[in-house]
């Protein structure tokens, strides 16, 4: 009895790429769980009478009950029953921060380590990928239009979630391929986008949404357009936060500096880091990556596995770094090297424009600020100049302003952020927003948890 309890209050071990060979290659670098260890991990699942956990969830996924089926060897269910709530969910199960979600509220977390929600999900999408399992369940068509801009974690879901009720819906996207962040912005070493995010994209297609790609709304056709002339009876936007944030610095107009939107796009979306595609990013033998969060990690991993040594600079200490455990794990095991509580002052630039250096000051910590957070001042006397020939910005994202810049009616805050309220409504009429569109650069789950409930909100409008 005694060892039952000690192996309930510790995880499987889920199998990795060793450091070592994951930092020369593109792969994904968690292997996932077997059949048999997913069993195991399902059965240390409590089954709680009130689950937490399922609170933690934004798409608010019936957890105990997916489990329960995987504990029984019932994968198929499993799967059904995860699709009756998310639309995504090889993508959640690799990507989403579950430590602060759902597995932050499970109970074995208290004494013990939580169940391992976020792995048994990707697995149990893995199986049904693999399997082929049809999980394009729908009501009745409605025919009516409904019109959603972007095809990120938010729009995809609301798109989702609109097609199982039985609306008409096309996606419109800006770029050539549909995916938003999950195929722009996650590395292909923790987001594969051909195994992963084009399966589940093909998956909402086979609900019936309908996506036309190279359409930018704004420019191609505005809103208005789309509501008046296209007969769209209400619009949905998950045009995310695309439009990269800088320090304002002496030198940051260098060749050499990039954001991090860049860097990644070249390298995710356009594979620059594949020999047989003409898209190059030139990259340098010492990189600094500039800032703390996730985009931060996938940046200076990237850059790492490009070839060149790699500084993620963030001004705050080791502890206070945003970007989750997991990732700044990782990124350590590999080689990343970590300058933390200290901050650029000016990029250094040679006589042909290229960055040659970067000036930076240390810092410690006073007192909190308004966010909670101690606050980062200069350490005097403390400026020194760190070699490096590339520079990687990645200090956040805001919305781009084109959309609501053409449609009359259509608010935005301070932050060029879309004002709406929490079913989504915007300030004009039919017309819905959410995720980074709405929150500023924020998580795929909560993405997905807004164009969930942007969805509901859409339905409940047209049925009136």
């Amino acid at each position: 009895m005694a060892s039952q309890v000690i192996d309930r209050m510790k995880r499987i071990p889920i199998s990795e790429q060793s450091p070592e060979k994951r930092a020369k290659n593109f792969e994904e670098v968690c292997l996932g769980y077997s059949n048999e260890e997913a069993v195991k991990e399902a059965s240390r699942c409590l089954g709680c009478k009130n689950p937490k956990c399922v609170d933690g969830c934004p798409v608010s996924i019936d957890i105990p009950s997916f489990i329960s089926y995987i504990k029984n060897e019932d994968f198929e269910s499993a799967a059904k029953e995860v699709a009756k709530y998310s639309a995504l969910p090889a993508v959640c199960g690799r990507v989403c921060p579950q430590e602060s979600q759902c597995e932050g509220r499970c109970v074995l977390g208290i004494k013990g380590e939580a169940v391992s929600i976020g792995k048994l999900e990707r697995f149990i999408a893995d199986w049904s990928r693999v399997n082929k399992i049809d999980l394009a369940e729908r009501e009745e068509l409605k025919g009516i239009k409904v019109a959603v801009i972007g095809s990120g974690p938010a729009g995809l879901t609301c798109a989702g979630e609109l097609a199982k009720k039985g609306y008409d819906v096309t996606i419109f996207e800006a770029l050539h391929e549909p995916g938003g962040v999950l195929v722009y912005g996650i590395p292909e070493f923790r987001l594969p986008k051909d195994d992963v995010v084009r399966a589940e994209i093909e998956n909402i297609k086979k609900l019936g949404v309908k996506i036309e790609t190279n359409v930018i709304v704004g420019r191609t056709i505005t809103i208005d357009e789309l509501m008046e002339v296209e007969n769209f009876k209400a619009v949905f936007i998950g045009s995310g936060a695309g439009l990269p944030k800088f320090m304002g610095i002496n030198g940051e107009n260098a060749n050499g500096v990039l954001s991090a939107n860049e860097f990644l796009t070249r390298v995710n979306l356009m594979k620059a880091f594949k020999e047989e595609y003409h898209t190059p990013v030139k990259i340098g033998k010492r990189v600094a990556v500039v800032g703390g969060g996730n985009v931060a990690m996938d940046a200076a991993r990237t850059a790492l596995r490009l070839g060149s040594e790699t500084h993620i600079v963030y001004r705050r200490s080791e502890s206070e770094l945003p970007a989750r455990l997991e990732e700044v794990h990782h990124a350590k095991e590999e080689g990343v090297i970590f300058d933390v509580l200290t901050n650029p002052t000016e990029i250094l630039v040679d006589e042909n424009g290229w960055v040659k250096g970067m000036k930076c000051v240390e810092m410690e910590l006073g007192e909190p600020d308004e966010s909670g957070r101690r606050k980062p001042v200069v350490k005097e006397g403390s400026e020194y100049i760190m070699d490096v020939d590339t520079v990687i910005m990645s200090l956040g994202t805001s919305p781009n302003p084109l959309i609501s810049s053409t449609t009359k009616g259509l608010e935005i805050n301070k932050w060029k952020c879309i004002i709406a309220d929490e079913s989504g409504l915007t300030t004009k009429e039919g017309v819905y927003a959410g995720g980074d569109a709405v929150t500023g650069a924020a998580t795929v789950i909560l993405a997905m948890g807004a164009g969930k409930k942007a969805a509901e909100s859409i339905d409940e409008y047209l049925s009136k």
